[in-house]
């Protein structure tokens, strides 16, 4: 039966026979490993996006119309994490399907699946229509997102730092956090754009399904953007190497199962940080201010500006001062911004527009950094699942949780409560670079 399935490595080598069918020699520039990254992480994001936007202005209504809105909107917190709880066990099938039958199968599977169950979200019925099926329905979909996302691990990001000068490596580390700001971008205008131009009754009823149908579409153009890299003669020769070797799980965690650890506490305080200056402000200015939604959806367009430019300029300064130190004082400015965040939050237009800059400036210059800070401390034949790994428990504890935690501090103890799950992030992030004497050593 193994035989009977398509091996992408045939498909691969064919691809890299046309690639090289010529007399000059194929090389795989940094630049163009790092469009393929963008493109890949931005329809990521971009489906991770509009499914969070959803959670605020949609799904309360639409699932759980039978209690008042803020415990619906809890309740659709509640469902938010299912997506991180599910990415390790994607990890683990799509590691297994990447050993038997080739990264480009399993990039295949993994970005249909997603594409497809982001788009099948957009034809879900409501609670009028077939009762507590709808939420069931929804957390199922949900879960498959997960999934999928932990097998769209593609290793790109890795080669890039592989492929780069060691003083530049910092700035090709930012790279793939570009398609954050980019997904959010075009997620946010969208549901702007609808909101805006329909009827509420019109919107629920079908406008919100739209954002939805455009995922599938980018996943595809992604997949080709992704795979163009993969089945290069480079990317090849880096898998050979056992640079990029899909390693089995479970042996994987008993070997670096210190390394995953701390590396999935590194980005704590980034990662807190993303959801309280994208979802849940959306959340509080919906429930709490007589504000149009699609006004903030708007200045959350536009300020993600901001969070490129700061992206960017953390490529610049961690070639400087060193990867470890940006994060550790990244990591003490979100503590203090954690106490003034709910006061700004709360200090009417100019306060919300301060908040939402001020919160992006200080995420792109923490989350340009955040991704894969202990890789080069995994050894060769593991870094690949490993960096895998890491990846899903740091968005799992950093993230995952974020929104729920946050809108439920706020709304029992008031809205400076919501700055302790921003506080608690900062120390986890500072707790575990003050314990990887390995990293400070490697990276600064």
């Amino acid at each position: 039966m193994a035989e009977a399935f398509v091996h992408s490595r045939e498909i691969e080598a064919d691809a890299r026979a046309i690639n090289t069918s010529d007399t000059r020699e194929v090389n795989v520039q940094s630049e163009e490993i790092a469009i393929g990254v963008i493109i890949g992480r931005t329809s990521e994001f971009f489906d991770f996006f509009v499914y969070a936007i959803a959670s605020v202005i949609v799904f309360p209504q639409l699932m759980f119309p039978y209690v008042d809105r803020l415990t619906g909107t809890l309740y659709s917190f509640a469902l938010f994490p299912l997506a991180f709880f599910a990415r390790p066990f994607g990890t683990l099938l799509f590691m297994w399907i990447d050993r038997r039958h080739g990264r480009g199968t399993k990039l295949t599977i993994a970005l249909f699946l997603l594409g497809t169950a982001t788009v099948a979200m957009g034809f879900l019925p409501g609670y009028a229509q077939v009762g507590a099926w709808s939420a069931i329905l929804l957390a199922g979909l949900r879960i498959l997102q997960g999934i999928a996302l932990g097998g769209a691990w593609d290793g790109l990001a890795s080669l890039l730092a592989l492929n780069v000068p060691q003083d530049r490596r910092g700035w090709y580390a930012m790279i793939p956090q570009l398609g954050a700001p980019l997904g959010l971008m075009v997620a946010s205008a969208l549901f702007a754009f609808f909101t805006a131009y329909m009827s509420a009754e019109d919107f629920i009823a079908w406008g919100w399904r739209y954002p939805f149908f455009v995922a599938f579409a980018l996943n595809v153009v992604a997949l080709f953007a992704r795979l163009r890299i993969v089945v290069t003669p480079e990317y090849t020769k880096l898998f050979e190497n056992r640079e990029l070797k899909a390693s089995p799980v479970l042996s994987t965690v008993g070997r670096e199962w210190r390394t995953i650890a701390i590396g999935a506490l590194v980005p704590l305080a980034s990662f807190a940080l993303f959801h309280m200056v994208t979802v849940f402000p959306l959340s509080w200015i919906l429930l709490r201010t007589e504000q149009p939604i699609e006004r903030f959806l708007w200045i959350e367009t536009a300020c993600a500006i901001f969070f490129i430019f700061a992206i960017l300029i953390s490529g610049v300064l961690a070639d400087q001062v060193g990867r470890r130190t940006l994060l550790g004082i990244g990591a003490i400015a979100i503590a203090l911004f954690s106490g003034l965040a709910p006061l700004l939050l709360n200090s009417g237009d100019a306060g919300e527009i301060a908040f939402m800059i001020t919160g992006f400036i200080l995420l792109g210059l923490s989350f340009g950094q955040s991704s894969g800070t202990v890789a080069a401390n995994f050894a060769k034949d593991s870094r690949y699942t490993g960096a895998a790994l890491t990846s899903d428990l740091a968005w799992l504890f950093g993230a995952g949780f974020a929104p729920f935690v946050a809108l439920a501090l706020a709304d029992r103890l008031g809205l400076f409560a919501s700055g302790l799950y921003l506080l608690s992030g900062a120390i986890g992030t500072l707790a575990a670079l003050a314990l990887n004497k390995e990293l400070a050593r490697r990276l600064d």
